[in-house]
């Protein structure tokens, strides 16, 4: 959590000092300089300040799960890591999109999906509890996790400069989850398994910024958490992103960044209650298209 914290600190101070020297430089030259770039974002910044953005990709994450699940008699399982105890890779890939409207100069809202399924088979080497059953050691296991991510948010640009923007975030991820273990035997009368799904709505607050560094090149960095409980979910999160966009020609860009998300939720169900932590981060490749009309820019 200090690491979560200090990265949050240094965007911060990435964006105060960006802020400020923008600002210094506006400064002395301001006729110049306001005329300069206004002409160059609505003519030459295919890319920039457009109605609309629509974004695919890969996203290659490093997975950390850690998964508690007993029943309502009060008797929880032990706490079971993914990676380790039952075999899932840590390094993954998936498939991430989103799509952005740029209301006004100001403000834009946004949309993202981000889909993972994982499966693993594994001989078990310590006795794992999980909801109903014990799965002892030295049996095969097979076990599967997926989970979807819904996103949407609003930005608003507390600052609104041609080549550079800076705001606040507010939204939702909501987080679809499905997990289960099975017990592989030679009979299926020997067979059993458990599963635990839930969803899980969690609400976020943030701040981003945006900056043309260059008439191909941009930057883009968003940094969000929250905690909140809501009847019988309990869940925190805290995400993260920076990304360097390249424009290929008018209006497609490249864009790689790196990602992460943190989430724990705490959550009763009818039949189970659960723990369920999961952390990943790592980089992204994705392309996007730009659409509609540049927003207007005013000279400041």
């Amino acid at each position: 959590m200090n690491i979560m914290k200090k990265v949050f600190c240094l965007l911060i101070v990435f964006f105060l000092c960006f802020t400020s020297n923008a600002q210094i430089v506006a400064e002395a030259n301001p006729k110049d300089v306001s005329v300069h770039y206004q002409d160059k974002t609505t003519d030459d910044l295919y890319w920039h300040g457009r109605r609309f953005k629509v974004t695919a990709g890969a996203f290659f994450p490093t997975n950390n799960t850690e998964v508690e699940v007993g029943n309502n008699n009060g008797t929880f399982g032990n706490l079971i890591d993914f990676e380790k105890d039952l075999g899932f890779d840590k390094n993954t890939i998936s498939f991430v999109a989103a799509f952005e409207w740029r209301i006004s100069r100001r403000s834009r809202l946004g949309t993202e999906y981000f889909y993972l399924k994982r499966t693993a088979i594994k001989t078990l080497e310590k006795e794992i509890e999980f909801g109903d059953n014990v799965y002892p050691v030295d049996a095969r296991v097979s076990s599967f996790m997926d989970n979807q991510i819904y996103r949407i948010t609003y930005g608003y640009a507390i600052i609104s400069k041609p080549t550079y923007e800076i705001g606040a975030l507010i939204g939702a991820h909501i987080l679809l989850g499905d997990v289960g273990l099975k017990l592989e035997a030679n009979t299926a009368e020997a067979e059993y398994r458990d599963t635990f799904d839930f969803t899980a709505p969690l609400p976020d607050v943030g701040i981003w910024g945006e900056f043309v560094l260059a008439k191909k090149w941009g930057l883009y960095a968003n940094a969000n958490y929250f905690a909140l409980k809501i009847n019988d979910i309990d869940g925190r999160i805290w995400s993260y992103n920076l990304s360097v966009l390249y424009n290929v020609y008018k209006n497609f860009s490249l864009t790689a960044g790196y990602t992460g998300l943190n989430i724990r939720i705490d959550a009763e169900k009818e039949r189970l209650n659960g723990f369920f932590k999961w952390g990943y981060n790592g980089p992204t490749l994705t392309a996007t298209y730009a659409f509609g009309g540049h927003v207007k820019f005013y000279k400041h």
